[in-house]
């Protein structure tokens, strides 16, 4: 008679999500280059439709109260990395939980450079393609222009963020974006997934925080409608003089290295640290790994 397999439905515990994590950034990081780059771009338009999804839902919110309507944004924002997780694709922010394998010594400096410098790349492509297409779908004009007024009004905001602010809304955002993937490897099921990345990113939309990503689709969508239909952007009374490339440039560079700071540091090395880190013991010619004779050893 064959015994059936133990179906398991309990979340892992934290020293397993560990260990997972570790395993999982040693075969992403091993990954080919062709796999990764296809994985990348996949990641970028997702988490570009999350951005399209929130940019939309934002659109004539202006009734709401602030709270409200950022609360509402980040609900549908979610819809970025549930696509990630499950579909299955490379997203830069994520995978600054690789540390955990680099910090094991488990992959190389190199193998984590490359992954990240792939992935971004790949992300920057499949958000801004994404971006591309959606200026040419003229969504922005729906409800009498409210859609591109938000798109706008969003951007507009990012490229005139300072460095240090940018900075520190990086490590807050990714902070959380870690911690949402944290809780979905511990998870078993579909539904806890989904659960474990609700409340994490739904909170950094909410309050305010900058995602370089999800920035890579929010401010080359403005930059778009402001270049090729000037007329749309002036109409809604915005100031865009930094709504350029510079100003892209300007806001991603900050915001990316806030997010390596939230994401590897924040979260990554911290539980590094907490449960996959054994201190080099001193050995000597007599005795164990930590300078006990062999009888203290046996004996405790």
């Amino acid at each position: 008679m064959m015994v059936q397999p133990e179906i398991k439905l309990d979340a892992l515990y934290p020293a397993e999500v560990a260990q997972r994590a570790e395993d999982v950034g040693v075969t992403k990081a091993s990954q080919s280059v062709i796999h990764t780059l296809v994985l990348g771009i996949l990641a970028g338009a997702f988490i570009a439709l999350g951005a399209v999804f929130a940019t939309t839902v934002a659109a004539g919110a202006g009734s709401l109260p602030y709270g409200v309507a950022r609360l509402l944004m980040g609900f549908v924002f979610c819809l970025g990395l549930i696509l990630v997780v499950l579909a299955g694709a490379e997203l830069f922010t994520g995978n600054n939980l690789i540390v955990m394998a680099w910090a094991s010594r488990k992959i190389s400096t190199w193998a984590l450079l490359r992954n990240w410098g792939l992935v971004y790349a790949a992300n920057f492509v499949g958000a801004v393609g994404t971006a591309a297409l959606m200026f040419v779908t003229q969504q922005y004009k729906f409800g009498n222009g409210a859609v591109g007024q938000a798109a706008l009004t969003i951007a507009n905001s990012k490229v005139n963020l300072e460095f240090g602010q940018a900075l520190a809304l990086g490590i807050m955002c990714n902070a959380l974006v870690c911690l949402a993937v944290w809780l979905t490897l511990g998870a078993r099921t579909t539904t806890d997934k989904l659960l474990a990345i609700l409340f994490p990113i739904t909170a950094f939309v909410a309050m305010g925080f900058e995602h370089s990503i999800a920035n890579m689709y929010f401010i080359p969508i403005g930059l778009l409608i402001a270049q090729f239909d000037p007329a749309f952007a002036q109409n809604t009374g915005l100031v865009l003089d930094h709504l350029t490339a510079g100003g892209l440039l300007n806001n991603l560079i900050p915001v990316t290295l806030g997010n390596i700071i939230g994401g590897g540091g924040l979260v990554a090395a911290v539980y590094w640290f907490a449960y996959l880190y054994r201190p080099i013991l001193t050995h000597n010619s007599n005795g164990d790994a930590d300078g006990n004779s062999p009888s203290q050893s046996r004996s405790g």
